[in-house]
């Protein structure tokens, strides 16, 4: 009884503007340079430093976006979106990609495993933002 529960909060955190955003990133340097940028534009946000941390995080306090690392030890980026885009409870929560690995099979398989857009570091700002907030509003 209680996965119908946790699924409504899902839906009814995805059916309203991004406001809260999970980093996975094993980059000390990269999380903060998201977090900071993030939390001047307004945004919550909380960080994981590995996916095997963020999907505990995710199941604990679901996020209403997650910008996901691909390259980390234990569980890859690729791996982590997959799950959490075939899990009932987390599927609809978007995932943008935000990775160093700039090949078009990259970001093809990226989106196959269920994230939503793909970006290529070092992040442009502007870029991420306008992914945010096309996502916000597709959310409404």
């Amino acid at each position: 009884m209680r996965l119908p529960e946790v699924r409504s909060f899902t839906l009814a955190l995805t059916n309203m503007p991004i406001k809260h955003i999970l980093v996975v990133d094993d980059s000390p340097t990269e999380r903060h340079f998201i977090t900071d940028l993030l939390s001047r534009h307004g945004y919550s946000v909380s960080t994981a430093d590995n996916a095997e941390v963020a999907m505990l995080k995710i199941k604990a306090q679901p996020p209403q976006l997650i910008l996901m690392d691909v390259v980390m030890p234990g569980l890859n980026g690729f791996h982590a979106t997959r799950e959490i885009a075939r899990d009932p409870v987390t599927r609809d929560i978007p995932i943008i990609i935000c990775s160093s690995k700039h090949q078009e099979t990259d970001r093809i398989w990226g989106l196959r495993q269920g994230a939503r857009e793909y970006l290529v570091k070092p992040l442009d700002p502007d870029t991420l933002l306008q992914k945010i907030a096309a996502l916000s509003r597709a959310s409404v």
